[in-house]
C-alpha cells in the first residue's frame, strides 16, 4: 500500500464517518476505497467491517439521549442481533469469494432501493400504529436478525437498511430510530470484529487508518447535527 493509497483511506474514512453521523451509509465509501487500494473483494469487506467498530461506539454515545425508553425493546432483540450477526459472518468465510464478488453489487443496490422505496413498503406492511402489539414484535425480531445476517456477510450500508426496515415497524420519531439503529450496529459490528478478528482476511494496517477518522468524523458530525437540532 502506498502513500496515495493511504491518503485515499485517509480521505475516505472521514468521509464515511460523517455520513455514518447522519444516517448510515459511510462504508459505500470505504468499501470501493479499500478495494482500489488492491485489496481482494472479501478482504476488502472484511476489513471495511472491523475499521467500521470505533465510528458505531461513537454513534452510541452520541445518541444515548435518544435512547430514552427504549432500552426494554432492544434488549429484547439483541440476541437474534448477535445470532444474525454471527450467521452473515459464517455464511461470508465459508462461502466462495466468488460468490460474494456476484452478490455484493446487488446487496448495495437493496440497500439504496429499501431507502428509496420506504413508503411503499410501508404501505405494504401497513402503518406501525395500525400493527398489533404481537405482529410488531415478532416483525421487529426477523427485521432485526435480516438485517445482522446481512450486516455479518456485508456490513456497508448496514445503518442505511435498518433504519429504513425499523421505520416501518417502529412507530418513533426518526431520531429515535436512529439511535436503536446505533445500537443495533454496535452490536453487529462487535461481532464482525471478534469473528474476524479470529477467522477472517483482515488487513490491519487499513483498519489503523480507517479507525480512527471514521471515529473522529462520527463525533464531529454529531455534534454539528446537535447544534443545528438545538438551533431549529
Amino acid at each position: 500500500m502506498d502513500v496515495g493509497h493511504i491518503l485515499l483511506l485517509v480521505f475516505a474514512g472521514v468521509v464515511a464517518g460523517g455520513i455514518n453521523s447522519l444516517a448510515g451509509g459511510g462504508s459505500l465509501i470505504t468499501f470501493p476505497s479499500l478495494m482500489v487500494t488492491g485489496l481482494p473483494t472479501v478482504e476488502a469487506n472484511v476489513t471495511n467491517s472491523v475499521s467500521v467498530f470505533p465510528g458505531y461506539v461513537s454513534s452510541v454515545l452520541g445518541s444515548r439521549a435518544d435512547l430514552t425508553g427504549q432500552w426494554p425493546r432492544i434488549r429484547a432483540v439483541l440476541p437474534a442481533c448477535a445470532a444474525g450477526a454471527a450467521t452473515g459472518c459464517a455464511v461470508l468465510l465459508v462461502t466462495p469469494a466468488r460468490a460474494f464478488e456476484l452478490i455484493a453489487p446487488f446487496l448495495v443496490l437493496g440497500a439504496a432501493a429499501t431507502l428509496f422505496f420506504q413508503e411503499r413498503l410501508r404501505g405494504l406492511v401497513g402503518h406501525p400504529r395500525a400493527l398489533s402489539h404481537r405482529r410488531r414484535t415478532v416483525t421487529l425480531q426477523v427485521v432485526v436478525f435480516v438485517g445482522a445476517v446481512y450486516g455479518g456477510y456485508f456490513g456497508a450500508a448496514l445503518g442505511v437498511m435498518y433504519v429504513a426496515a425499523l421505520a416501518l415497524v417502529l412507530d418513533e420519531p426518526l431520531h429515535q430510530i436512529n439511535a436503536v439503529k446505533n445500537v443495533l450496529t454496535v452490536t453487529v459490528g462487535g461481532v464482525t470484529l471478534v469473528t474476524f478478528s479470529l477467522f477472517g482476511p483482515v488487513n490491519w494496517f487499513a483498519v489503523l487508518v480507517l479507525g480512527p477518522r471514521r471515529s473522529r468524523a462520527v463525533t464531529r458530525g454529531r455534534f454539528w447535527l446537535g447544534v443545528c437540532r438545538a438551533a431549529s
